[in-house]
């Protein structure tokens, strides 16, 4: 005999799932329906956003740089401060240690004087305001308590100073990861655009690159022009010993370089040292503003906000580096928008 029980219904939750799944599929295939066929980049495409992200990239760099050298710079200041502090403190303790033997000559010859009493106090600012005391003083007591006061006023100045430079330390260090972390992702972004190239299209790229670099380092013209002084003519040789050097990013040399860390160490090459970012290159000699009046060795600064420098070469060339993916090379000065030159 056929059973006509009723088959069992599902459950409550099961069908609020199922729902649910049923309902996201059917958004999923109406996305897919409308979604546009993304539009795979050309490679001169290609290159155009990738050379924007590394402009951008430097631009990052330039201030990291600056970042990492004032970090350097509070370091080196505070370092000195806690020193003097240091040194500050013995000497101090040395003075105390004179009034506390002068008590005790007063003690063994007939008890501590009042006034000599205070020379032990935490506070000698508030003795040597009371002139009465001051009267029952020698002079030679009231000069060693002077000289307590003067340490300890010098002392606290001291350490205030220490205090605001390791704030302002701590707040470099900030910018410092926030800038390293923004040129990672620039570089990181350009890097993406790059692998949707194929690697035949990668290859044509990569051989373009070192061609122009060949081409630009080894068949230039660099005329006749005279440098602008010795030390610009070492500077301006230490960097031709260095061409085809990579650029890296916050590099000075010996072996990669950054725009700015190519200039910095040339220059330190030939015994003068000079800033380390393009922007405080800039102000860091006379300004020349035509072209024309250019001499080898003179720094180069592009860009309006002045974030790469290189090295006049002569007839129309400037040596430097470039930028991510390329290497220490000369190029045409008009391929860059010129601001101006700075003769050292």
């Amino acid at each position: 005999m056929a059973s006509h029980r009723r088959p069992k219904q599902p459950s409550r939750t099961r069908v609020t799932v199922l729902t649910a799944a049923a309902a996201a599929a059917v958004a999923l295939s109406a996305n897919a329906a409308n979604a546009a066929p993304s539009e795979k980049l050309s490679k001169d495409e290609v290159k155009s956003k990738v050379d924007k992200l590394y402009d951008e990239a430097e631009q990052a760099t330039e201030k990291l740089n600056g970042a990492k050298e004032k970090q350097e710079k509070l370091q080196k200041e505070i370092s000195s401060l806690q020193d003097n502090v240091a040194r500050g403190q013995e000497e101090l303790n040395e003075l105390r240690d004179g009034l506390g033997s002068m008590a005790s000559a007063q003690y063994r010859t007939g008890g501590i004087d009042p006034s000599v009493a205070l020379f032990l106090s935490s506070d000698p600012d508030d003795f040597l305001d009371k002139a009465s005391a001051m009267d029952a003083l020698s002079a030679q007591q009231v000069e060693s308590l002077k000289k307590v006061q003067e340490k300890q006023r010098a002392l606290a100045q001291q350490r205030s100073e220490a205090s605001e430079k390791l704030e302002d330390l701590a707040d470099t260090r900030t910018e410092l990861a926030k800038k390293k972390k923004e040129v990672q992702d620039k570089l990181g972004d350009a890097q993406k655009i790059l692998n949707t190239l194929t690697a035949q299209e990668k290859a044509e790229l990569d051989a373009k690159e070192k061609e122009r670099a060949t081409r630009a380092s080894e068949r230039v013209d660099l005329g006749t022009a005279k440098p602008a002084s010795g030390r610009a003519s070492s500077a301006f040789a230490a960097a031709q010993s260095v061409i085809g050097s990579p650029y890296v990013y916050g590099a000075s040399g010996p072996s990669s370089f950054d725009c700015s860390g190519l200039t910095s160490w040339a220059y330190a090459q030939a015994g003068q040292a000079i800033p380390r970012t393009s922007q405080a290159q800039a102000n860091a000699g006379t300004r020349i503003y035509s072209q024309s009046d250019l001499q080898v060795g003179d720094l180069v600064i592009f860009y309006s906000d002045q974030h790469h420098v290189g090295f006049y070469a002569g007839n129309g060339q400037v040596l430097h580096a470039p930028r991510t993916g390329t290497v220490v090379r000369y190029e045409a000065i008009g391929n860059m928008p010129f601001q101006f030159g700075v003769r050292i």
